[in-house]
């Protein structure tokens, strides 16, 4: 006889009875303990009610609508074995047989596993699952969202906005606008951070439950290329059989090890949580993350020094690109040292102690406060089974795909920054929506050249497709167009004159190949640019649209005209800059 437990509802803190507003179960679906299973109306807000048992849904008894009250049974469920759920992780991990005899049970079967709950993973399993696909999302942390939303891409970008409002005030008073001194309360501040991450992150949950995608919290592991064991907080362990597999397990900040380890000592993720404002701060590494929490913690009031190893900022774009943002952020450095690396560090009671070595190194050593290290990421392919798919590593340890994202292993594909740079939330959403047609059937791949990449710094600085210097390098001959924001009416009437739009063409056949943007807003802008190349423009198809007046996105047009010589906005002389 088949062992059965019903779900009530607990005690819910009131005897009246309160409205059932979405039920969260179908039967036949396979429940984990604390799954939630429906959602009540209280009086003062929704209630979601979790799961006490683990098991097949055998019978719903409730549906939307129904009035219920603590006590009240939800469902039936089918209960498994203990076998079935408490696998040990070395049997899991190493024992075929078992492989064999549960992914045999279809209660546990999935078109489609994704490993990976960032941008790429659930952009992928919600893509699989609009294809009709039975889809599951295996996410070791708490929320979906990855890096990006979580401790990335979302967090900065609401730091970056609010602080950049203590830059524009103070800039105003040229113009008779005058404010006093801005307080700043961090805990607010960070509080507010937060609370922005926990609305984007539950609307997450509410998409993947109204498209049926099942989330499982744990650590997952391949066992094959059919099998994927989940190692849950409490240790139990539950094995899945998929038809599909996605990777999306995404990156994991670099560190130095010169650097010990310390509060004063920041990495891209606990430089979000804002300690304190430091009087001078170290940024390692000119990259986007290092220039963006740069910039939060110079509008919060910090002296900045930048250490790089290389020779420039923003490795790979365009050098007059790169002047032209240094020109409008050299006020909040004290010191930007290129071609130059950390020697020793000490820690004290005042601070950090940093000797640098290099070209451009000072002879002296200087304490801070505190200090970014933001020096890349490395892709998370380590204890997730790897070894058992034999999957093409290249050898600085991403997953080798081809243009559809599959791997050398035909059911299993990989998206992200698993498979090389740029390691960019948008180009894993992309790539997961591609992952998912083409497991659906669709014959869909994706151009890799069109990828705008933005630093949302004060003022922005965005590029896409290829650079001059990649241009030059593949023997394209090119045409430039320019267009100097200090001839643009709406960037001096907001006060940022000192912008810039470039355009690149091939001259031989007068299509865009790429460009970039620096100033106010550019990465809202550079999207125009990036569908341009996409579509194959050339010259006259950016001057010839009518784009309205006054605004900054009138740039591009007037930067294609100046690529022909006939843009009226410049001066003759002005005309090639």
């Amino acid at each position: 006889m088949k062992n059965t437990k019903q779900i009530v509802i607990p005690d819910i803190g009131t005897s009246k009875k309160v409205c059932v507003i979405e039920v969260l179960l179908k039967e036949g679906n396979f429940l984990n303990k604390e799954d939630p299973v429906i959602v009540l109306e209280s009086e003062k807000s929704s209630i979601e009610i979790p799961s006490n048992i683990a098991g097949i849904v055998k019978n719903i008894f409730v549906k939307v609508g129904d009035m219920v009250s603590t006590g009240s049974i939800i469902a039936e469920l089918e209960i498994l074995s203990n076998d079935f759920h408490n696998i040990s992780t070395a049997k899991a991990s190493t024992s075929k047989e078992i492989c064999d005899d549960i992914s045999t049970s279809k209660e546990i079967y999935f078109d489609v596993v994704v490993l990976g709950g960032g941008p790429g993973g659930y952009s992928a399993a919600f893509r699989a699952a609009d294809l009709g696909l039975k889809t599951a999302i295996v996410e070791k942390y708490s929320n979906l969202g990855g890096v990006c939303l979580n401790v990335g891409c979302i967090p900065s970008k609401t730091l970056l906005y609010n602080t950049n409002i203590i830059e524009v005030a103070k800039s105003l008073s040229k113009n008779g606008i005058l404010f006093d001194q801005p307080k700043i309360d961090l805990q607010k501040l960070k509080k507010h951070k937060d609370e922005v991450i926990n609305k984007l992150t539950n609307g997450l949950l509410s998409l993947a439950r109204l498209r049926n995608v099942k989330i499982f919290q744990g650590i997952g592991e391949f066992i094959d290329q059919c099998n994927l064991s989940i190692t849950n907080k409490d240790k139990t362990i539950n094995v899945i059989k998929f038809k599909y597999a996605i990777i999306a397990t995404g990156s994991s900040a670099n560190k130095l090890s010169c650097l010990p380890k310390h509060d004063r000592i920041l990495d891209s993720t606990t430089a979000l949580n804002l300690p304190f404002i430091p009087k001078k701060m170290l940024l390692i590494g000119g990259g986007i993350i290092s220039l963006e929490m740069g910039t939060v913690y110079s509008s919060l009031g910090a002296r900045l020094d930048l250490v790089e190893s290389s020779n420039s900022i923003l490795k790979g774009v365009d050098n007059d690109l790169v002047q032209s943002w240094k020109n409008m952020n050299i006020h909040r450095f004290d010191n930007i040292m290129l071609d130059t690396k950390i020697e020793k560090v000490e820690v004290d009671n005042q601070g950090i102690n940093v000797q640098f070595t290099g070209i451009n190194a000072p002879d002296q050593i200087i304490k801070y406060d505190l200090i970014l290290q933001a020096i890349g990421r490395s892709p998370n392919i380590d204890n997730i089974g790897l070894q058992n798919l034999n999957l093409n590593i290249s050898k600085e340890g991403f997953i080798k795909v081809d243009n559809q994202y599959r791997t050398n292993i035909p059911n299993i594909f990989a998206i992200g920054d698993v498979i090389g740079h740029p390691m960019l939330a948008h180009k894993a959403v992309h790539e997961g929506h591609i992952a998912a047609e083409v497991i659906s059937g669709k014959n869909s791949f994706c151009n890799t050249n069109i990828i705008p990449s933005v630093a949302y710094t004060n003022p922005e600085i965005a590029w896409v497709g290829l650079t001059e210097l990649e241009a030059k390098k593949n023997n394209i001959s090119i045409k430039l167009g320019l267009f100097p924001w200090n001839a643009s009416g709406r960037a001096i009437s907001n006060g940022c004159p000192n912008g810039m739009t470039k355009l690149i063409f091939d001259s031989q056949s007068n299509r865009i190949i790429g460009g970039g943007i620096v100033g106010s807003h550019a990465g809202d802008l550079i999207g125009e640019i990036a569908l341009a190349i996409e579509m194959g423009s050339d010259i006259d198809d950016i001057a010839n649209t009518i784009h309205p007046h006054p605004t900054f996105i009138e740039s591009i047009a007037m930067a294609a005209e100046s690529a022909e010589n006939i843009c009226t906005d410049l001066p003759p002389i002005l005309k090639n800059i």
